[in-house]
């Protein structure tokens, strides 16, 4: 059983390491992952019932003040959806007619912020200051180191008492300890200015942490929370401004010009073109009339539409992208759980170098003040916070950045996998094409508006795509149909039927031989008509490559990715569209068991496989794949089995895809590299006696806040402006 929770008041990234931790050696949990920048813990577990209560105990013994609580559903108290629209209509008549109904989202009360750490934290300022003039002034630093350890004190009573419980907790390597310990030794060693200046440099940049990861965090979040608060309910003739929350399936929504859409629906009056920019990153508007399935979060751009809701605020668009974002930050990938156990050991190694080097030198050169300082500043470096926080921060910064382009992942996996990929196997219909036939040419030695007309009759009775592309073409010509009579359907062959009073066959080269008929030979799609025994013509069709698909395969060529494309069509269909996209390697009349096998045989041959399909024949492949990535157009199979839902069913947004993937984990590398570069130069000046403890405390506060914002401007700035077209 799986359950998510909120998880409040963590003070630093370590400390969510620690929880994480403790949570995962409990009883009965499977799985537990708390993610620092969106502060939720996901947890399969064998029970639910009863763990919340242990789960807070542990969070408890591990940090003061962490508040735990399941997560909020945006869902109701409210009696199910009526089976009958009488009875919706009843309850909304009765909801209308209750004032409080209108008045249910009310304004929140504003949270209460207790001040005194500020305070705390501005007085001490304030005395380290003067504490520092009168250090520099005066020959006596009597009265300096007075100023200066009150100053200490007061900017660093919470983390003086923080460390204390720490340690009774047995949390000795926590960040507070660590830091408590440095400063202290400072005072004892006579560097009163350096405690109380590490101090403040130290509260100072724990504020600016905080800060600029919630910035971050919100930034990403309200760029891609497009939930309504209201919606305009069309009732009895009167339109009614409802909370989001109570409107369901079947309610008739008004759209105004400018409006964004609050809920997926249908059109059912009005036409508009709609901006679907936010959803899907396609910036042409989409015309959309009468009939048209709509999404929310899609600004509408020029008429007014009334809408059916086909579901609630909290099942449409919107809500799944912000659910996604939010769950895929719990799929940590190979480099976080690296810097995770990476942490657990470095901090430990830091303590015994420190202990290491007042000890040893202090003992051959007799200049124990010295070396205590040095360990002092190795202390003061050891806390892992920069490294155990750019690397989710920035795969979360990557995960908003791809919704933002209309690009879903689904989990960290799937960014750190598709960063490696070396080769793309692609589906053909669907994905590189429209699936969407159109009729190319009419060939017949007769008269082709006598082939067109009997071939439209007996293709009109059958729902095929090819046969509604037939039928369309036959009204672009303003052709009568005459109807067809004795239709007799031949599964996977074609159509038998009367027209006229003439015996008609229609269909493939299949059917024509097995009535004795001779047909030419061609590469293209083609439908057969015989009339009375006799080969009439057909008609040549074509599926239509989609816009950016020759654009994408070549830029992947570019790439040195190899490309790849598997199809269940044959290879004479397949030919000519092989040869426009200029695809590598190409494998044709496939079922769909053998995909997964040549798929298999790429990735021996070229390394880690991204596989992009849209059909429910391809959730096979896209499970096997190394990254399975789905056309938003698909099958709910299709999106179901893959890592990654291209929402605006677009081939470029495979490009966009990869460049998100390769400059996240770039990212996530630098910082890595950063922090630890860093560190460990001030531990060799340090060492050597050229760094000081203003030095070792911008190692640890100071880059922690640099990798957030190398993390923020590297990737989520990046790609809320920039276009694929840079590749």
């Amino acid at each position: 059983m799986k359950a998510v929770y909120i998880v409040e008041n963590l003070d630093c990234p370590n400390c969510a390491l620690k929880i994480e931790s403790a949570i995962q050696k409990l009883e009965g949990i499977q799985e537990a992952s708390l993610s620092y920048p969106t502060k939720q813990l996901h947890i399969t577990a064998e029970k639910l019932e009863g763990l919340l209560e242990k789960i807070q105990g542990v969070a408890d013994s591990v940090e003061d003040g962490v508040i735990i609580s399941e997560q909020a559903t945006a869902h109701l108290d409210k009696a199910p959806y009526p089976s009958h629209v009488h009875e919706r209509k009843l309850q909304l008549a009765e909801l209308l007619e209750n004032p409080q109904f209108f008045q249910s989202k009310t304004t929140e009360t504003p949270e209460e912020h207790d001040n005194t750490e500020m305070i705390l934290l501005i007085v001490g300022a304030v005395l380290f200051g003067i504490g520092m003039v009168l250090h520099w002034v005066l020959e006596n630093q009597m009265i300096p180191n007075i100023f200066l350890i009150v100053a200490y004190l007061l900017m660093g009573w919470e983390v003086l008492t923080d460390s204390v419980k720490s340690i009774g907790k047995g949390n000795i390597f926590d960040e507070n300890f660590l830091m408590t310990i440095a400063t202290i030794g400072a005072i004892c060693v006579g560097s009163c200015e350096e405690a109380g200046g590490v101090m403040l440099f130290f509260r100072l940049g724990e504020m600016f942490e905080h800060i600029a990861v919630e910035r971050s965090r919100k930034s990403v979040m309200n760029a891609i929370d497009m939930r309504p608060e209201t919606v305009q309910l069309l009732f009895e003739g009167k339109t009614y401004t409802i909370p989001a929350e109570y409107a369901e399936p079947f309610d008739r929504i008004l759209v105004r010009a400018g409006d964004r859409i609050p809920l997926d629906g249908i059109v059912m009056k009005g036409e508009s073109s709609v901006d679907t920019s936010a959803v899907t990153g396609e910036p042409i508007p989409v015309a959309v009339k009468e009939g048209s399935e709509v999404m929310s979060g899609c600004v509408n751009l020029d008429g007014v539409l009334e809408l059916e809701a086909t579901a609630s605020v909290n099942d449409s668009m919107v809500q799944r992208i912000l659910d996604s974002v939010e769950n895929a930050s719990a799929g940590k990938p190979k480099i976080d759980r690296f810097i995770t156990r990476f942490a657990r050991v470095y901090t430990p190694i830091v303590v015994v170098i420190a202990v290491l080097t007042a000890i040893i030198p202090s003992l051959v050169t007799g200049n124990w003040g010295h070396w205590i300082y040095t360990a002092l500043n190795f202390l003061m470096i050891s806390c892992p916070c920069a490294l155990v926080l750019s690397v989710p921060l920035a795969y979360f910064s990557g995960i908003g950045a791809g919704s933002a382009k209309g690009i879903l992942f689904k989990d960290g996996q799937s960014l750190e996998a598709l960063a490696k990929v070396k080769a793309v196997v692609m589906d053909k219909t669907g994905t590189l094409t429209k699936g969407t036939f159109s009729v190319t040419e009419l060939e017949t030695e007769g008269n082709q508006e006598t082939l067109l007309q009997y071939t439209a009759s007996c293709e009109s009775v059958s729902s095929h795509p090819i046969a509604k592309s037939i039928l369309a073409y036959a009204k672009e010509q303003n052709m009568s149909i005459p109807p067809v009579q004795d239709v007799q359907e031949i599964a996977g062959k074609g159509i038998q039927g009367v027209v006229n009073g003439h015996k008609v066959l229609c269909g493939n080269e299949t059917l024509m031989k097995e009535n004795g008929l001779t047909v030419p030979e061609t590469d293209m799609t083609c439908v057969y008509t015989a009339v009375d025994g006799q080969y009439m013509g057909c008609v040549k069709l074509s599926d239509t490559l989609k816009e950016h698909s020759i654009e994408t395969v070549q830029a992947l060529n570019k790439m040195q990715v190899h490309t790849v494309m598997l199809t269940g069509d044959s290879h004479a269909h397949t030919k000519s569209i092989s040869e426009q996209l200029q695809v590598k390697e190409v494998h044709a009349g496939l079922l769909p068991t053998e995909k997964p096998v040549h798929m298999e045989q790429v990735r021996k041959e070229k390394g880690a496989v991204l596989f992009v399909g849209d059909g429910i024949n391809d959730a096979p492949v896209l499970s096997g794949a190394d990254v399975g990535a789905s056309m938003g157009s698909g099958t709910d199979t299709a999106i179901e089995a893959s890592d990654v839902v291209l929402l605006n069913s677009d081939p470029m947004a495979i490009l966009q895809a990869l460049e998100i993937a390769k400059r996240v984990n770039t990212v996530a590398v630098i910082c890595v590299v950063f922090a630890l570069a860093v560190k460990i130069a001030v531990m060799i000046s340090g060492f050597m006696g050229y760094a000081n403890m203003w030095v070792s405390a911008f190692a640890d506060t100071g880059v922690t806040i640099l990798c957030i914002l190398i993390v923020f401007m590297g990737i989520y700035l990046h790609y809320r402006k920039s276009s694929v077209k840079s590749l």
